[in-house]
C-alpha cells in the first residue's frame, strides 16, 4: 500500500509521492542492478537521495530484500550505496520496521557466505545508519561523507565538534575501512569482492 496511514503533514502523502516521482524520475528511492565490478559479478542497490531524501520506507525495504535475494539466487556478492536522511516519517512505525526487515535480509546473505559491502555516500544518517548501512563485511565511504550525526546530536543535545562523523573521522576511529573517491570505486570494489569471493571471477 502506498499510503497505509492516510498521512498528511500539510499535504497528503500521496501528493508528496507523486511530486517525488516526477522530480526523480523513479517510483521510489532504490534502484537495483546486476553486472560486474572489475570482472567480479555483483548485485548492486543504490539509494537516491533526490527521492524524498533517500528516506527508508516500505518500498525501499522491499527493494533491499529483493536485491539480497537476487544476490543469493545468483550466488554473487551484494553492494549497497547508501544516501539517506533516515526513516520515512509518513509511514510511521511501518518505516521503522524496515530496519529489522533489511537486517534479516543481510542474514540471508551471511547464511550462504556471500559478501555484503556498503559504500557510504553523503549523507547517510538516521535509521539507515542504525541498520543496513553499518552491517557490511566491509565499509567504504566517499570523501567528506556525513554519516549519522543528526540522531547523536538530538540524543545528547550538544553540538558535535567539527569533522565529527565525517568519513575521514570514522575511518580514523575504525568504523569505516577505507575512504575512496568515486572515480576509484569500481576498481577498489572489484578487488575487494574478488578477494571476499576467494578470487573467483566470471563474466557477468
Amino acid at each position: 500500500p502506498e499510503d497505509p496511514l492516510k498521512f498528511s503533514d500539510g499535504k497528503p502523502y500521496k501528493e508528496r509521492l507523486a511530486a517525488a516521482r516526477k522530480a526523480a524520475g523513479r517510483k521510489d528511492t532504490m534502484a537495483i542492478g546486476f553486472g560486474a565490478l572489475d570482472g567480479t559479478p555483483a548485485v548492486v542497490i543504490v539509494q537516491d537521495f533526490t527521492f524524498m531524501g533517500g528516506s527508508l520506507g516500505m518500498a525501499a525495504g522491499e527493494a533491499f530484500i529483493a536485491a539480497a535475494r537476487a544476490a543469493v539466487a545468483r550466488k554473487v556478492p551484494m553492494v549497497c550505496f547508501t544516501a539517506a536522511g533516515g526513516a520515512r516519517m509518513q509511514e510511521g512505525a511501518l518505516s521503522l520496521m524496515q530496519m529489522a526487515r533489511t537486517t534479516l535480509a543481510i542474514q540471508e546473505l551471511k547464511a550462504v557466505q556471500l559478501p555484503f559491502v556498503v559504500v557510504l555516500t553523503d549523507p547517510t544518517t538516521g535509521g539507515v545508519t542504525a541498520s543496513y548501512a553499518m552491517l557490511g563485511d566491509v565499509h567504504l565511504a566517499e570523501p567528506g561523507a556525513l554519516i549519522g550525526p543528526r540522531v547523536i546530536e538530538a540524543t545528547i543535545r550538544e553540538k558535535l565538534p567539527p569533522g565529527f562523523q565525517r568519513a575521514e573521522y570514522l575511518q580514523e576511529k575504525g568504523m569505516v575501512d577505507r575512504v575512496v573517491a568515486r572515480a576509484d570505486l569500481p576498481v577498489v570494489l572489484g578487488q575487494i569482492l574478488s578477494m571476499l569471493m576467494g578470487g573467483k571471477r566470471r563474466a557477468a
